[in-house]
């Protein structure tokens, strides 16, 4: 879309339009938009397009819309972090650092995304917005905490986005939506301007990360986005590293953490994405890491550990005094782990020898490649049963070790998309992006949802339908 725009073969107007129509028609169905930003979007948009009249140098993105997550400050637009107490927040006096980045190289922001209450679920509903659903299945959930922003992006409503993820909430809803993500190394991406805002023992599980359809957009975010900000302390100045090549590339896979199940469909994705790399000349071996099967607890009890008091708290401070039920499950989960200091000290002692023992396990491979999730995309309401939320592990594993975690979809079940996980050494996003992008050349990717219309000609040209083609929404 950027190149479009340079050479001149469509103009930022017709592009942001575009969008701005496509959002209209999808979001009655899927609910992923909270705010679209109609006139500040068709302004930016008018003043790009004179700028290119003008000659004026451009930036990697200029004339390109982008979407972002309610969790995260767009000037002049309110961040309501999905929870009840900030429903009438005042509009943010700046951009957050991300977005600034964006924006300077010429992206256009476009709307903000739905979440779940204070973004503590696997799914997005919230008392303020609602319930986003499923572009694939609208009777599915897309996902959370980024759920809204996975919808508007797999429904084309969007090319490009961010999310945030703590214990998998930029991959979780990559997966459920068949696009691509990236969690970043802990640290490397500034979170200033973030709702609520990083801090305490536990901001090394969490980043904010970039989500798109195809997997060189996220390469290209990271060019521009990966640089400290000067007021996030935890983001340090490590380079871009460039990526490995993928013949000579060390892989281990595996397709069960020994915690939570995954159906045959998701071992054989991960098993076909393993033979798609070996025939580009990477060296595959299935190996567990150490530890993986204790990374839920771990997490849990560190993301758990003053009982959810602090969470309560901000909740209080900001006037959230109803809460939805998806966050009181959550926090279900969390209070069980309260402890002393003493229990603090010892699980922060795990949770470095934890640390270790995957970076000496990274020390004989460049990636792992692993399940995202144990099944394809969940029916609304599901995530909170215990058998589900255990199956979240997949993702706070890398959370937890703070490495870099990517998603690309690999296959399908029942016309639902499959996405394999692709995790590497601390600062080595590019190399995991390489191998994202290998798997989306030869498994597919992204495939744009099918209306009922076009999956009823589907059914009668063929019995399976595996790379649908047609864009749109069930009616």
């Amino acid at each position: 879309m950027a190149a479009l725009v340079r050479q001149k073969k469509i103009s930022s107007i017709e592009l942001v339009s575009a969008h701005l129509k496509q959002i209209e028609r999808i979001n009655p169905r899927l609910n992923a938009a909270i705010e679209v930003l109609v006139e500040p979007a068709l302004q930016a948009a008018r003043l790009a397009d004179a700028k290119m009249a003008r000659g004026e140098p451009c930036g990697a993105l200029h004339g390109v819309p982008f979407s972002v997550k309610d969790s995260i400050d767009v000037a002049g637009v309110k961040t309501s972090a999905g929870t009840i107490g900030r429903r009438e927040a005042a509009p943010a006096a700046r951009d957050a650092a991300l977005v600034a980045r964006l924006r300077s190289a010429g992206g256009i922001p476009i709307a903000k995304t739905n979440l779940p209450d204070l973004l503590f679920s696997f799914e997005t509903d919230n008392l303020v917005y609602g319930r986003t659903n499923n572009p694939y299945d609208l009777a599915r959930s897309p996902g959370g905490s980024s759920g809204g922003e996975s919808a508007l992006l797999a429904a084309c409503g969007s090319p490009l986005g961010l999310g945030s993820d703590a214990l998998g909430s930029v991959r979780v809803p990559a997966a459920f939506c068949g696009i691509a993500s990236l969690k970043p190394t802990s640290g490397r991406l500034p979170r200033t301007g973030h709702v609520p805002p990083a801090g305490g023992w536990v901001e090394a599980v969490w980043q904010i990360g970039p989500m798109a359809r195809h997997v060189e957009d996220l390469a290209l975010a990271m060019e521009l986005l990966a640089s400290p900000d000067g007021e996030d302390f935890t983001c340090p100045p490590v380079p871009l590293f460039e990526p490995k090549l993928i013949p000579g590339l060390r892989a281990a896979l595996f397709t069960s953490n020994n915690f939570a199940s995954c159906s045959p469909a998701v071992q054989e994705t991960v098993r076909q994405s393993a033979r798609a790399l070996e025939k580009l000349g990477a060296i595959i071996e299935e190996r567990q890491p150490p530890g993986i099967e204790r990374a839920y607890e771990l997490e849990l009890s560190l993301l758990g550990a003053d009982g959810a008091q602090g969470i309560d708290a901000y909740l209080e401070e900001q006037g959230s005094r109803e809460t939805h039920l998806l966050l009181k499950a959550f926090l279900g989960h969390m209070r069980p782990h309260q402890g002393t200091a003493g229990d603090l000290a010892r699980r922060w002692a795990q949770w470095d020898e934890y640390r270790k023992q995957m970076t000496h396990f990274f020390g004989f491979y460049d990636v792992v490649l692993c399940p995202v999730y144990t099944q394809a995309a969940l029916e609304h309401g599901a995530s909170v049963e215990e058998e589900n939320f255990r199956g979240f592990s997949y993702t706070m594993a890398w959370s937890v070790a703070g490495l870099p975690a990517a998603t690309v979809r690999c296959g399908e079940q029942a016309g639902l998309p499959i996405n394999v996980q692709v995790v590497g050494k601390a600062w080595q996003e590019m190399t995991v992006l390489a191998v994202c992008r290998a798997l989306e050349s030869e498994l597919g990717g992204w495939q744009a949802p099918l209306t009922k219309a076009a999956k009823r000609r589907a059914r009668r040209a063929r019995p399976q339908v595996l790379e649908p083609r047609t864009a749109g929404l069930s009616k």
